[in-house]
């Protein structure tokens, strides 16, 4: 078996600069999504957590790389090599480029910026001396410039590749010597076209192909991330508007040049840039008037009004109640003049700087969220044309009614939003909010811009992806019968039992459960049905407030789309999944489920059905963290969902010693039969 590299990791530890992990999230999601999931990773996760199975490339973007030195030295850089070395890629943008040089030289002779050593990753087996150009400061952009490289046309073979193009400079080096390390697979990728300010060597390469073992590495000394709509012309320095008038003047050659780059490594490429759509408009809402009307009552404690309109000002987020209803708190009379040609002259200005935003890094969490709530009936389609309310409330009361008397059903209140930011975050991050929410109380989206994982595992989430977050608040007189920790998989099985049970005919739907919280299926390229991929994760957060845990299940499942791996719909299911009854589906067996975990605890009935759908049944693997001992695994225990796992000795024969291992702390590598602990 042979998982897919769907994440782009892009340092955000020591050293690096948040303007620059912003710029590379900014352009690098615009050029591999929806295939990879571009998130950040800290250096205490690339030394401890297992990300090399998952990470399709690693990024170390623009700072300062004695920072990176001092983070990941020694064990972190053992774990990058061996990463790239075994087949991973690697892109080093200016500092990065510096640390992933055998040796980097900067600012020789100047006492108070003088930086040189060798470096232990030493994909570009030589010396990155800068600065290339005179003139950097530190947290300044006084060293910018906007330097003309000129490309190889040979070395980049694949995209639409310009011959010159003006990049961001502000720091970087030259590679020394790179046209003659050839025989030790480098290739120049550009080469700066004006007079340095070091000696380069032969040649003057800005940008350098380096292969490093079964992988690759870019190594660049300029920002091709850097597009020119986030810079700021107005900054107070001298000449600096006009290098970001020459940097707009060559975006287009600058995006189609980092997409041959990104070609070079072997990454899928969008062929068109993607946009990062605006955030939209949340519709509130419930399957029945009675349901909306007490939510409605339980939030009024936390609006405030602010010059006639109505706000709830959370911990993460701020909620603009966007028109007037039954429940306002001012008069429909009071209301009125917000509707004058006044307003909507500035309602069609702040559409206009919503479609400016597109092309800039946005700080979604301080973006005001717009929150419509239908206290009446439901949101007609016009309204939100990628969600019809109207069949999920059907599905829902019809899968309710097969099963009467299950308890409260999930998913009655709902909030959706076309674009959020995440479900999860907007529930479990806005505490105010979340204090109010009954229990089964659902939050789902058609895209997410800014979706959240266990770990650095996130999941992507394009548009046909099935992505809910449901309330549960558990309380703690339920623990020593129902632990907290089982929430996690009983949404697993809600999941599978809601696909196998969705209509007549899904019962055999090739869907599977892995430790211990991820949803697989059977890779429909493979005609044996014996490669598993995934198709869905689950993370749970959770807050301890007056004697309850108030939890947040966050759910993503591909059900359209077949990007990243593969979807429901190319199961050959017996006929379309629709997003809104698989929710429904989903949702009504997730409660019935924790209607019969509430009085039975994780008792034989739960065994049976986890292992029905799991895919470690007598697996044999190999714990890391008791010294790479060998053992096989048994299940989970019934008290806190522990994964047990029985010592093998020699021959494999069992030595009856039983180990049990927390979700929390270990994370189970499925392909490659190897739990490793994590800190």
């Amino acid at each position: 078996m042979a998982t897919k590299r769907m994440n782009v990791l892009v340092y955000s530890g020591n050293g690096s600069t948040v303007e620059s992990v912003r710029h590379c999230l900014y352009s690098l999601r615009r050029l591999l999504s929806p295939t990879y999931a571009v998130i950040t990773v800290t250096g205490n996760a690339i030394i401890k957590e297992p990300w090399t199975a998952s990470c399709a490339l690693l990024v170390f973007p623009g700072g300062a790389d004695l920072g990176y030195c001092r983070t990941l030295n020694g064990e972190g850089n053992r774990r990058i090599s061996q990463y790239v070395d075994r087949g991973g890629l690697y892109l080093g943008l200016c500092a990065g480029g510096y640390y992933g040089s055998k040796r980097c030289e900067f600012e020789v002779g100047k006492k108070a910026m003088e930086v040189v050593g060798d470096r232990e990753l030493a994909f570009f087996p030589g010396t990155c001396r800068g600065c290339a150009f005179s003139g950097f400061v530190y947290h300044s952009e006084e060293g910018t410039r906007a330097v003309q490289l000129q490309t190889s046309k040979a070395a980049l073979s694949k995209g639409t590749i310009p011959d010159v193009f003006r990049s961001y400079y502000n720091g970087g080096g030259v590679f020394v010597d790179a046209p003659k390390l050839k025989h030790r697979g480098v290739e120049v990728l550009a080469i700066f076209t004006e007079e340095l300010d070091v000696d380069a060597g032969e040649g003057s390469a800005c940008i350098v192909y380096c292969k490093v073992g079964d992988g690759a590495a870019v190594l660049t000394s300029t920002h091709p991330e850097f597009a020119a709509s986030n810079l700021d012309p107005t900054i107070n320095l001298p000449g600096y508007d006009k290098v970001v008038t020459a940097l707009k003047e060559d975006d287009q050659q600058r995006t189609d040049f980092l997409k041959a780059c990104l070609l070079k490594l072997g990454l899928q490429v969008s062929q068109e840039q993607t946009a990062i759509p605006s955030l939209s408009r949340l519709h509130l809402s419930a399957a029945e008037t009675a349901d909306i009307l007490r939510l409605i009552e339980a939030l009024r404690a936390i609006i405030t009004e602010r010059d006639g309109e109505e706000f709830i000002v959370d911990d993460n987020d701020t909620f603009h109640l966007e028109k007037p209803s039954r429940w306002s708190l001012g008069s429909i009379a009071d209301a009125l003049p917000s509707m004058t040609d006044g307003s909507s002259k500035q309602r069609e200005e702040e559409e206009e700087e919503k479609e400016d935003d597109q092309e800039k890094i946005i700080d979604y969490d301080k973006v005001v969220k717009r929150l419509l709530i239908h206290d009446t009936d439901q949101p007609e389609s016009k309204d939100t044309p990628y969600f019809n309310h109207h069949a999920y409330v059907a599905n829902l009361k019809h899968y309710e009614s097969q099963s009467p008397g299950s308890g409260r059903t999930f998913g009655k209140e709902l909030l959706y939003g076309e674009v959020v930011t995440s479900t999860n975050t907007l529930l479990e991050k806005n505490t105010a909010i979340l204090r109010r929410l009954p229990t089964g109380f659902t939050a789902t989206a058609t895209v997410q811009v800014a979706g959240r994982g266990r770990g650095t595992n996130v999941w992507v989430s394009p548009a046909g992806s099935l992505m809910f977050s449901t309330v549960v608040r558990h309380q703690m007189s339920l623990m020593a019968q129902a632990p907290v920790v089982f929430l996690q998989y009983l949404a697993a099985l809600a999941i599978v039992e809601g696909v196998q049970t969705y209509d007549k005919g899904y019962q055999r739907m090739p869907v599977r459960l892995k430790w211990p919280n991820d949803i697989f299926a059977a890779d429909p390229a493979d005609p044996s049905g014996k490669t598993f991929v995934k198709i869905g994760g689950i993370l749970v957060n959770s807050h301890y407030s007056d004697s309850e845990y108030l939890c947040v299940v966050g759910v993503g499942l591909n059900t359209t789309n077949a990007s990243p791996t593969t979807s429901l719909n190319a199961l050959n299911p017996p006929a379309p999944f629709t997003l809104e009854k698989l929710l429904a589906r989903v949702l009504t067996c997730f409660s019935a489920l924790y209607d019969r975990f509430v009085r039975t605890g994780f008792d034989r009935y739960f065994e049976d059905l986890y292992y029905k759908h799991w895919l470690h049944t007598d697996q044999i693997v190999t714990l890391e963290a008791e010294g790479g001992i060998r053992a096989r695994l048994q299940g989970i225990t019934t008290d806190w969902g522990l994964l047990k796992a029985e010592e093998l000795g020699w021959e494999d024969r069992p030595t009856g010693r039983i180990l049990t291992l927390q979700s929390d702390s270990n994370s189970f590598d499925f392909f490659k039969g190897l739990i490793k602990r994590k800190v």
